[in-house]
């Protein structure tokens, strides 16, 4: 099928197989090489602005280049699973509820992308696009949260939305709830017209609300992120947790939602398609005392799916320890024994985030953190 009414339907079948299949929104674009995009990410790299972060920054050239996932690659066939969902927090006596406001125990807050597995259906949903194509004769690899592919570039290549200032792409009518994905394949499928802004000085136009919300301004140009101060990435980051960023990262254990919350493409989404119900057992807070007591083996079965540094559950209590810091009570006394538990533990990383914890709480005296920087264990 390589003619053009060939290559029209066939494509028209993809997309609409992608949106049966649940997808919010499905386009089709060229294999070509993102140029522009590599050099965008080997320009960022040089100048630090990655922090560290390998996530398609490891191999530019790779992640840029379709053929390397799928040789003779002549199309991509993009897909978005929307992941917004109604905000279900615990309740004081341990049951589910719809009331945001946390419970007597300090919670940790979970950022919205992190609270369930939104990549599966993504997957699957694009699997199905994958073997319908395989069916009639071509070849198809599905790529979904990968280092293999620039899910982004891959989106606005095939017109699903634009880049906001926040650097995410932006579905029109919808906003930035998305996860992105990819079917590569050598089918010469019709592409997708662009449709809506193309950028974010026709999308966002005058609104910086984005920038004005970042807790730590990481937001240093339109469209550009330095990951060195994002407390998404910082969460996933190894070694401490950067001082001056502890107080912004407030109730944060996962992830960061301002700059989604306050866009107006979001609100206005929002107004038109209301979130569905949360997937059962998903919660958007997490009781840090409980996760600061838990084993490594609980913290991977409960947390494991996220990105985790070195996949070292220490990297979970860290984050903990300062949330628990911003939000915790001093005088609770069952606060207080977490945090001399770390204090007086053999983990040096940990018993250092407790420290500046209870410092912060202005119980150090009573739990032994010691203002010469010692604490139980280290006199």
């Amino acid at each position: 099928m390589t003619t053009a009414d060939g290559r029209a339907r066939l494509a028209d079948d993809v997309r609409a197989l992608g949106t049966s299949a649940g997808l919010a929104a499905v386009g089709i674009a060229g294999a070509q090489a993102f140029e522009d995009t590599r050099r965008d990410l080997e320009s960022r790299r040089r100048d630090g602005l990655h922090g560290g972060m390998q996530f398609t920054y490891r191999n530019p050239g790779r992640s840029t280049e379709p053929d390397q996932v799928l040789p003779g690659a002549r199309s991509l066939v993009v897909g978005a699973w929307g992941y917004r969902r109604e905000d279900v927090r615990p309740a004081a006596d341990g049951s589910p509820s719809a009331d945001p406001r946390s419970p007597s125990r300090p919670q940790g807050s979970v950022a919205r992308y992190a609270r369930d597995d939104y990549y599966a259906p993504l997957r699957a949903a694009l699997g199905r696009i994958a073997d319908h194509l395989i069916a009639d004769g071509w070849r198809a690899r599905v790529v979904v949260d990968d280092n293999a592919l620039v899910d982004r570039a891959a989106a606005h290549r095939a017109g699903l939305g634009w880049f906001g200032r926040n650097s995410l792409l932006l579905l029109p009518g919808q906003g930035s709830w998305f996860v992105l994905g990819s079917v590569v394949t050598d089918a010469p499928l019709e592409p997708t017209p662009p449709t809506g802004p193309s950028d974010h000085a026709e999308g966002c136009g005058t609104c910086h609300r984005c920038v004005t919300a970042c807790p730590t301004g990481a937001l240093v140009a339109d469209g550009v992120l330095d990951a060195r101060r994002c407390l998404a990435w910082l969460v996933q980051a190894p070694g401490p947790f950067p001082l001056e960023y502890r107080e912004a990262l407030g109730d944060r254990i996962y992830g960061c939602d301002d700059c989604q919350q306050v866009c107006p493409v979001n609100l206005t989404g929002a107004r038109r398609h209301p979130p569905r119900p949360p997937e059962p057992g998903s919660v958007a807070a997490v009781d840090l005392l409980d996760l600061l007591a838990a084993s490594d083996e609980e913290l991977l079965s409960a947390h494991g799916r996220w990105y985790i540094a070195d996949r070292d559950p220490r990297y979970l209590r860290r984050n903990a320890l300062v949330a628990l810091g911003n939000v915790g009570d001093g005088s609770d006394p069952a606060t207080a024994d977490r945090l001399a538990q770390y204090l007086a533990g053999d983990d040096d990383l940990l018993a250092e985030h407790a420290r500046w914890a209870a410092r912060h709480l202005g119980c150090a005296e009573s739990v032994g953190a010691a203002t010469d920087g010692t604490g139980p264990g280290r006199r």
